[in-house]
This record gives C-alpha cells, sequence and structure tokens, in this order.
C-alpha cells in the first residue's frame, strides 16, 4: 500500500518543532549547569534521534560532536537492544566504546509511546573532572588511557525509572568535585526529561504513526538537500598535509596529518590515511572524532539549509585507518584529542581550498587552548579551574578574518573574567588582542589574545593542552602564516621560564602564567590589501606602523593617520622584488625553531 503524501507545510510545521526540541534541551543545560565548562564555554551538544538510533535533529552546540552521538547511542543498542524500557536511561564515556575522551560523558534516553520505543534523546557534556592523574582530566602529557580518570562503560543509570545508586556513588567517590559533576549530570538529565516531554506533545498532535513517517522524511529531505550541493562542487581528489608540534612527550617531533578528499557526483568521501600512528601522548582521537570533523568541513562550504542529520552524513564516507592517531585503540591516551581535531579541520579545509579557493578560509588560531589549575585550599577543600581559550578565525577569500572568535570546529566561548576571579583562586591581570599577530594579507587573519593569570593559593597542578607553538597557522594564496603560540611562567621570585605547546607543572602562589594563543593565517598577497584597510588597523593597534612598512609595504606617517602614497609604491615595489614571486604560493607556512625541552 502507497504511503499518503506528506503535505509540504505540515512538514515544515514539524520540522521545526523537532528542530526546536534539540535546541531547547541546549538551552535547559545551560539553564541548569553547575559549571563554567557548560556555563560560560559551552563545551556540550544536546540531539534527537528516531527510534534506530538515527541521528535526527541536533542542538545549536559543538560541531565536534555531530558525529559522536550517533556513534555513543550506536555503542547503547549492541548493549541493550530490546532489553530497554520505559524509564531506563544510560551514560558511557568509553573511548573504546562509542565515547571520545573521559571528560565528555553521554546520556540517553529512549522515549517510549504506548510502550512502543519511538525515539531517543541524547546528550554530552564536558565534565570539569573524571578523576586521573591531573585535575581537569586532561592532561596532554599522559601516556595511556588508565591514567585519565573515570572509564565508564555503557551503562544503564536509571533503571524504569529507579537511579542506579551505585554508579552516581562511584562518580562521587571517584572525582575531585562531585557536587558539580553531579549536578551537570543532573543538567543533562533535565535536558532529555524536557525532550521527552516535547516529543508526547508533538504524538499527541500529529500521532505516532505520523511522526515516525515525518521523521524519515527528514532525514531523506536532509539527504537531498545535502547531496544536490555537493553534487555543485568540482568532482576530482584534493589533498592537504598539516602537523602538530608534537604529541607533548616526543618533543620537537611533528606529527602529520594528512586527508585525501575525493568528490564524485554527489558523494564526498574523506579518507585519513597517511596520518600518523597513534602517538605515545594524549591526542589520539576516535573514529567518531574523524567523522565530526568531516562533517564539519563539508557543511562549512555547501549552501545547506537541511538540518545537521544522519541524511547529510549519508552523503560522506569516512576512512580512518585504525591505530591512527585520528581512529587509536587501546590503550591509548585520549584526553587532549580536541588539538588533533583542530589539526584536521585545518588540514580538510586545506584540501578543500583547492576545491572551491573562493569559499575557504585561510588557516584559523589551532583550536582553542586547554588551561587547567587545580589545587585544595587550606580547609582541603577541592578546586578546579578549567578553561578553553578561543582566539581567531583565518582570513577569508572575501574578508579579514575575526579577532578574538572561537575556532568554527569548536564553537565555544571563553569565561568571564569577573565569575572566574570570584569563583577561582586567580587574578587575571591580562586578557588583551595581540597586535602583528595575524598573519598579512590582501585579508589579514584574525588578531589572538594573551591572558595573564595570578595564582592566589598556595599550591596548584597547571596542565596546558595548546599547540601551534612551532609550527605556524598557515595562509593561502599569498598570505602569511599567524604568528605562533607561547606560555612562559613568571615565578614568584622573579625567575622566567619558557614552555613548549603542552606541557604540567606545578604553581605556587604569587607564579603568573601567560598564555598567548597563535594568530591566524592571511588570505591573498599583502601588497594588494589596501591602503585604507591598513591605516585602520594600525589606528586601532592591530597593526603596528613597522609592521604596515615591512608587511604590506605602507609608508605611514607615525601615527597612522595618513599615507605616502609615492613612497608606499616604491616600497611595495621593493618588497616584491625581493621575494620574487611570479604568482602567489597557494600556501605559506613557516616553522620555528623547537623550544628545548623546558623545565618541569
Amino acid at each position: 500500500m502507497t504511503e499518503p503524501t506528506i503535505d509540504p507545510f505540515e512538514f515544515e510545521l514539524f520540522k521545526n518543532a523537532l528542530l526546536s526540541v534539540a535546541d531547547e534541551m541546549a538551552l535547559t543545560v545551560h539553564r541548569t549547569t553547575y559549571s563554567a565548562v557548560l556555563r560560560d564555554n559551552l563545551d556540550y551538544s544536546t540531539a534527537f534521534f528516531d527510534a534506530k538510533g538515527r541521528l535526527v535533529a541536533q542542538g545549536f552546540s559543538l560541531p565536534g560532536h555531530l558525529g559522536s552521538m550517533p556513534t555513543a547511542l550506536a555503542a547503547i543498542m549492541r548493549r541493550f537492544g530490546d532489553t530497554m524500557k520505559p524509564g531506563d536511561i544510560f551514560a558511557l564515556n568509553d573511548p573504546f566504546d562509542g565515547g571520545m575522551h573521559l571528560p565528555d560523558l553521554f546520556v540517553f534516553q529512549p522515549i517510549f509511546i504506548d510502550g512502543v520505543l519511538m525515539a531517543f534523546a541524547g546528550s554530552i557534556s564536558h565534565h570539569t573532572d573524571m578523576g586521573g592523574r591531573v585535575a581537569g582530566s586532561n592532561a596532554a602529557d599522559s601516556t595511556e588511557i588508565y591514567q585519565e580518570g573515570i572509564r565508564v562503560p555503557v551503562l544503564r543509570i536509571f533503571d524504569g525509572g529507579v537511579p542506579n545508586d551505585t554508579f552516581f556513588a562511584f562518580i562521587e567517590k571517584n572525582v575531585r568535585v562531585p557536587a558539580k559533576v553531579a549536578g551537570d549530570i543532573r543538567a543533562q538529565l533535565a535536558a532529555c526529561h524536557i525532550a521527552d516531554a516535547a516529543f508526547r506533545e508533538l504524538c499527541a498532535q500529529y500521532g505516532p504513526p505520523k511522526v515516525e513517517r515525518l521523521m524519515a522524511e527528514l532525514l531523506d529531505y536532509s539527504e537531498r538537500l545535502a547531496r544536490a550541493e555537493i553534487a555543485k562542487l568540482p568532482d576530482g581528489v584534493f589533498t592537504f598535509e598539516d602537523w602538530l608540534d608534537d604529541d607533548g612527550i616526543e618533543r620537537g617531533k611533528p606529527v602529520p596529518i594528512k586527508v585525501a578528499i575525493e568528490k564524485r557526483g554527489d558523494s564526498i568521501r574523506f579518507d585519513w590515511t597517511g596520518s600518523a600512528p597513534q602517538v605515545k601522548g594524549a591526542l589520539n582521537a576516535t573514529l567518531s572524532f574523524a567523522k565530526s570533523v568531516s562533517y564539519c568541513a563539508l557543511i562549512s562550504i555547501i549552501d545547506n539549509a537541511a538540518p545537521n542529520n544522519d541524511g547529510v552524513f549519508r552523503a560522506v564516507e569516512v576512512v580512518a585507518p585504525l591505530g591512527t592517531i585520528v581512529n587509536c585503540t587501546l590503550p591509548a591516551s585520549v584526553a587532549a584529542r580536541g588539538l588533533t581535531g583542530f589539526r584536521m579541520i585545518d588540514v580538510a579545509f586545506g584540501a578543500l581550498a583547492k576545491m572551491v579557493p573562493d569559499r575557504v578560509f585561510a588557516c584559523s588560531d589551532g583550536g582553542n587552548s586547554n588551561i587547567s589549575i587545580g589545587g585544595y585550599y587550606a580547609d582541603k577543600t577541592p578546586y578546579i579551574y578549567c578553561d578553553f581559550t578561543c582566539a581567531a578565525w583565518g582570513a577569508r577569500p572575501w574578508a579579514d578574518g575575526i579577532d578574538g572568535n572561537s575556532n568554527i570546529f569548536a564553537n565555544m566561548a571563553g569565561q568571564s573574567v569577573e565569575v572566574t576571579e570570584a569563583e577561582q583562586p586567580v587574578l587575571i591581570e591580562d586578557y588583551e588582542i595581540l597586535a602583528d599577530r595575524g598573519g598579512a594579507g590582501k585579508y589579514r587573519g584574525g588578531m589572538p589574545y594573551r591572558r595573564t593569570y595570578r595564582f592566589l593559593e598556595e599550591e596548584a597542578s597547571l596542565s596546558v593542552r595548546s599547540d601551534r607553538r612551532d609550527i605556524r597557522p598557515y595562509g593561502l594564496y599569498g598570505g602569511a602564516p599567524g604568528a605562533p603560540s607561547f606560555n612562559y611562567i613568571t615565578r614568584a621570585g622573579g625567575q622566567q621560564e619558557l614552555y613548549p605547546s603542552k606541557f604540567s607543572t606545578l604553581l605556587r602562589r604569587g607564579d603568573v602564567f601567560v598564555h598567548e594563543i597563535a594568530g591566524a593565517g592571511g588570505w591573498g598577497d599583502p601588497l594588494e590589501r589596501e591602503v585604507a584597510r591598513v591605516m585602520k588597523d594600525v589606528r586601532q593597534g592591530l597593526v603596528s606602523v613597522a609592521a604596515a612598512r615591512d608587511l604590506y609595504g605602507v609608508i605611514l606617517s607615525a601615527n597612522g593617520t595618513s599615507a605616502d602614497e609615492a613612497a608606499t609604491a616604491t616600497q611595495r615595489a621593493t618588497l616584491r622584488k625581493a621575494r620574487g614571486w611570479t604568482e602567489a604560493p597557494f600556501v605559506q607556512r613557516e616553522e620555528i625553531a623547537p623550544l628545548a625541552a623546558a623545565a618541569e
């Protein structure tokens, strides 16, 4: 029997209603969370699935979770299958069975209507602590998963509406800030409860059979839109390679990430073969993360009005060889796998810049840096400050990069200085944009910033996960690379210490830690930049008079208010002759001398 035709107006109303469910879940987490990581950094995601475990709608949150949620739910369905019942809720964080890294805890609630499984609500949140050797459970220099904290297998944490007290007690006894972690788990549960209630209203309005049909149509609709957009892209194979500075253990040894993007007709393939074998440090990523990168990169370059769901993913094949840094195996350490994801998105965009050069920006900051400071007050009350600092976008083919903005793969925010100082034993002395750090170009790269932290308690562990210290963010089509990142500490006694991009050390009262994020790459020939744009940057303190002369060939007055046209023309001619280009190079990247092993 032929199914009745779906009314397009009814479908549009249903589509928007279902998408709003996922968004309302995200708002629920934000309103009810205990931690700054979720409230301010926004390091969480929410999603809604059909009964087959297919992602139907994702809330407005992190692109990095696009591929992770379906993978995590698939692990739950494999384990519990037909034994699920109303009132059950499940959780996991095991990177080797559906998870990504230990701070990211997944929570899923099956939704039954009249005893029939109809859907799943899901959320993932980065928790402030999951135990392990370092406060925050996110050190880049761990060497195996067993050092990183509690590894939660696929578990039923509510059984027919009854909480699994063993699970909650186990979490409470093994994390440093149990009240905060428990509160954030409750925020995830609240989001799932909101989804359950909203979905019941939809079923009451449309009837369960029609809801099932409309959800299936939403997936097909998304696939049609995605394939139509992919078909407009040029066919071919496009490759690119970039490097992480190192893995945090073997310092000064770059870690290659490589992709070959093959586009044929209305489908596309991301093949990560050629990327490094899994490493000793904590930068190893899971296959689900490789999928997230690939989906995000594609969606960023197509004119796609489709929801981010499994319909879009049907048109994308992802290949990531097992045992590599992009698809690791036990007992790999994975806490800092976010850096690998950021490098993968840089690599994917590098390849796509060859496919559609008018749509892809130059390299961004290299991904947000994670800074974790943890210790105990005099009364042994624990504290953990965990912040993800976000910097700048690469220059676009039509405009400058964005200054002080989150990497596109993160979609996160920085924490408030005032709230941080009220809640944590740190004083933030500087929070400022850094001049001359964005790569020069016809359109310049985004400018990053510096944050300076003065530690106010007796002693704490400091763990930093950053990159782009040695291998700078690349520029495109003549654009210069961005400036490198820096980490340094001025000890209370005045001794200054320069650190690599990834490290763990101790802080003591009065120590001052400074983190400078890398600048983003430029796009296009800097000598083609409009003089008025250079003058504006100088007036705003983003570019110095010296950089205007040496990088852009613009001769300005000392205060940057006027330009000498004749001297500028001469200077630009001199710079063109000195560099000897016949055409602008596709990619420009520079390395700086790797740091000698810093004092621990």
